[in-house]
């Protein structure tokens, strides 16, 4: 064992120390404390003891810490982890080439607000454990949570009781929860196909707990998903939309840090007229598509059929037009955004790629870019900054509490009123 200083965070939320000319993560450290550990791997080392902790140390609030991976910096005062989210933020802005980058509206969503959860599945000789996973290991039994909605933690031990049950589930499996407007919609994946019993009871269990749909798909990650038994209609309200999403959609993880979300990018609009449009791009169900739909005419772009079907769907009497494009092998051509006033998108985690090419080349005034990676968004926001935008606004979303997760919505312009507005002393 070795003593260490912690100088930092590392991007996963470990600390970070220099031990004889090697950087040295330790889960479970923070930035100003003197630890001693134990090596690990060449770059890693377990936490032993705390020998001078950090002013912004906490008491973890739940049991399950240390041993559930879905939050890993409960020992971390909420404010400090919030400030810590944005300098990783700003300094990913810096590393991509932007000299100015202003002071961001920051927003962090409250415990017990999740509502979209994907939870590991294991048959045990007792029953079955439903929870987070560890970190790279087995889920953990989940008989609380400080941030899933309680609506959802009421579920798992009915859940647990309706699984042990089940013939398909055998060994291991997932389930996806989302917490939508109609209330719990659920996606169970295991590697065998459910018998009738299984269908039986599932469909009895949907009845029982006011389930509206629950779905199944094979482990191996196939498209192809199933209804085993839906006794309500599926809803979720975006703006003046309603749609019905796709068992298993991608939703904001909270309600709030949804809302947080759409307010910077409305923030980030230009003054627009009825004729003017908007590009989505990567629009999912209509999280964005129908708040923005209030503001100008969108196209909404999005590659998952089933999502893009759901939001053609909810589009009737709306300014919004969608289409099922791939944006990754089909991106938009410059002079396709060229005919937009604005372009909004929230790309998947690895980032736009060369769509984002497109959009630079196009000359476009403004861009509102969501981005939940920050590796991503150097990358991203590099080409941008080569192409001559300057950041009009920022916005940091902590909505996955007491994880190294951060949402970021950034507004991209080349608009020199707008700019000169902005920063009148570099006028």
């Amino acid at each position: 064992m070795f003593e260490l200083s912690i100088v930092a965070l590392g991007a996963d939320g470990d600390g970070l120390g220099h031990h004889q000319n090697e950087t040295i993560f330790v889960p479970g450290a923070l930035p100003g404390e003197i630890v001693e550990v134990e090596r690990q791997s060449p770059r890693a080392a377990a936490l032993r003891s705390i020998l001078h902790a950090s002013p912004a140390r906490v008491v973890p609030p739940c049991p399950l810490f240390g041993a559930c991976g879905g939050c890993t910096l409960q020992m971390l005062r909420l404010d400090a982890l919030l400030d810590w989210k944005a300098d990783r933020v700003q300094q990913a802005l810096s590393e991509a080439g932007f000299i100015v980058v202003p002071e961001p509206v920051l927003f962090q969503t409250a415990e017990r607000t999740r509502r979209r959860l994907d939870l590991g599945i294991q048959r045990v000789p007792n029953g079955m454990v439903i929870g987070l996973h560890q970190r790279h290991g087995p889920p953990v039994d989940m008989t609380t949570c400080h941030v899933a909605s309680p609506e959802i933690v009421a579920l798992l031990e009915p859940l647990r009781l309706v699984f042990s049950t089940l013939g398909a589930l055998t060994g291991v499996g997932d389930l996806q929860i989302n917490l939508l407007a109609t209330g719990p919609d659920l996606l169970l994946r295991t590697a065998n196909e459910p018998t009738a019993s299984d269908r039986a009871k599932l469909a009895d269990f949907a009845r029982k707990h006011s389930i509206p749909r629950i779905s199944w798909a094979s482990s191996a990650r196939s498209p192809q998903r199933e209804t085993l038994a839906q006794i309500a209609p599926v809803n979720q309200i975006f703006g003046p939309l309603t749609v019905s999403p796709p068992t298993g959609a991608f939703l904001q993880a909270t309600p709030e840090g949804e809302n947080a979300i759409v307010q910077a990018v409305l923030r980030g609009l230009p003054t627009l007229n009825k004729r003017d449009i908007i590009i989505e791009l990567y629009a999912g169900c209509g999280t964005l598509t129908g708040p923005l739909s209030q503001k100008g005419k969108v196209q909404a772009y999005e590659g998952d059929t089933a999502a893009a079907t759901a939001l053609r769907k909810a589009q009737a009497g709306h300014r919004i037009d969608t289409f099922n494009r791939d944006l990754v092998r089909q991106p938009l051509s410059a002079q396709e955004i060229a005919k937009a006033r604005v372009v909004v998108l929230d790309p998947p985690y690895s980032g736009a790629g060369p769509q984002l090419d497109a959009i630079a080349a196009s000359d476009i005034a403004d861009i509102i870019y969501v981005s939940c990676n920050p590796k991503a968004l150097v990358k991203d926001a590099r080409s941008l900054n080569k192409a001559g935008y300057e950041i009009l606004d920022l916005t940091v979303i902590d909505q996955f509490l007491w994880s190294s997760e951060v949402e970021t919505v950034v507004t991209f312009s080349k608009d020199r009123k707008r700019l000169r507005k902005r920063y009148p002393a570099a006028a």
